[in-house]
């Protein structure tokens, strides 16, 4: 039997969910979202805003500088999750990237190389350029199908059409089991929170059409549905659109459970600005995950990745997530995001 393919974890449940005051094994896997900070090549598209991410442009942004980016990626990339399931992710949501070439570079690094990631990712209409996308083990995971939903967004004063992000569906076969996992970044809150929200409203009616299509077809589905949507848990597009529950117990049929409301209300976040945390990223499950029965994968628990070297050391932003970014020049960090994750388990015979 191959320990590396079954990630076996012990794990001791001492009265959890009606599980047995006793030692079980159990198959591990980490599915994360990372929001990667606009993770840009050096070559400037005509099609995009990324002028400045040239070596010639405003950032200096030069091979030397998108190497370090790079590595940095890697770095945060294989730390998610590696508490407990002791390897890198299994499926990682990313956004802010600008294109496959740079998850190429990225896969590539002696910290994940080894993992033979897989990528799903489409070009997205956004006018800065950046898109989302799905890295997969592919030991583990075998894409099915996938998908970009396009967001149709317009300005609320002249009407025009706002290009954004599309989302990502991606379904496919978690060691046999049949996952549905859907990668978003919703609109950011330029402009302000009340201006904006429309517009992150709009993005959470998609997701739901989204989930509601799976469900109709499958009432049991077991969806994942991540990203950095620039709303916390307890926002509208949460709360009355995607009706997210904030108690485990309280998920029911189709319904979503955020284990990050619990979070957000005990005060973590991924991310800070002008000294308010917020937590836009996040991973939510269908109550599907939830069941007791352990023969297949569900939910165990969720984390948001903020160890010492992901945070900044110094300065006015002291405490914050270490971006890369700041002030016109590479700080040598990482993202201005923190990483969010969650884990399946499996009971192992």
């Amino acid at each position: 039997m191959n320990k590396k393919y079954l990630l076996i974890l012990v794990l001791v449940f001492l009265g959890y969910h009606g599980l047995a005051q006793k030692k079980k094994s159990y198959k591990i896997h980490t599915v994360a979202f990372y929001n990667v900070e606009n993770l840009f090549d050096t070559i400037n598209n005509p099609d995009t805003f990324d002028d400045d991410r040239t070596p010639t442009g405003k950032d200096r942004w030069t091979s030397k500088v998108y190497d370090k980016k790079i590595a940095n990626m890697a770095k945060a990339i294989a730390e998610i999750g590696k508490d407990v399931a002791k390897t890198a992710p299994t499926l990682v949501g990313v956004a802010e990237i600008e294109n496959e070439l740079v998850l190429q570079d990225l896969i590539k690094t002696p910290e994940l190389i080894d993992k033979n990631y897989g990528i799903v990712h489409f070009e997205s209409p956004d006018r800065r350029g950046i898109d989302v996308a799905l890295l997969y083990q592919k030991k583990y995971f075998t894409p099915t199908s996938f998908d970009n939903l396009e967001l149709l967004i317009f300005d609320d004063e002249d009407g025009k059409r706002v290009y954004t992000r599309d989302q990502l569906l991606v379904t496919g076969e978690l060691e046999g089991e049949e996952i549905h996992v859907i990668v978003n970044h919703w609109p950011s809150r330029f402009g302000g929170e009340a201006r904006s929200r429309p517009k992150r409203i709009a993005a959470a009616k998609l997701n739901k059409k989204i989930i509601d299509s799976l469900q109709a077809r499958d009432p049991e589905a077991k969806i994942i549905t991540m990203g950095d949507f620039n709303d916390n848990p307890n926002n509208d597009s949460f709360k009355k659109v995607l009706k997210t529950e904030a108690k485990r117990n309280r998920a029911k049929g189709t319904d979503l459970y955020n284990p990050m409301e619990q979070m957000f209300k005990k005060g973590m976040g991924s991310n800070a600005y002008r000294d308010v945390w917020s937590l836009f990223d996040q991973v939510i499950v269908s109550a599907s995950l939830l069941e007791k029965d352990y023969s297949s994968f569900r939910f165990y628990k969720a984390g948001i990745l903020n160890k010492r070297f992901l945070i900044n050391p110094k300065g006015r932003y002291k405490g914050y997530p270490f971006r890369s970014f700041a002030d016109g020049h590479f700080t040598d960090g990482y993202s201005d995001h923190f990483p969010a994750y969650i884990y399946l388990i499996k009971e192992v015979e």
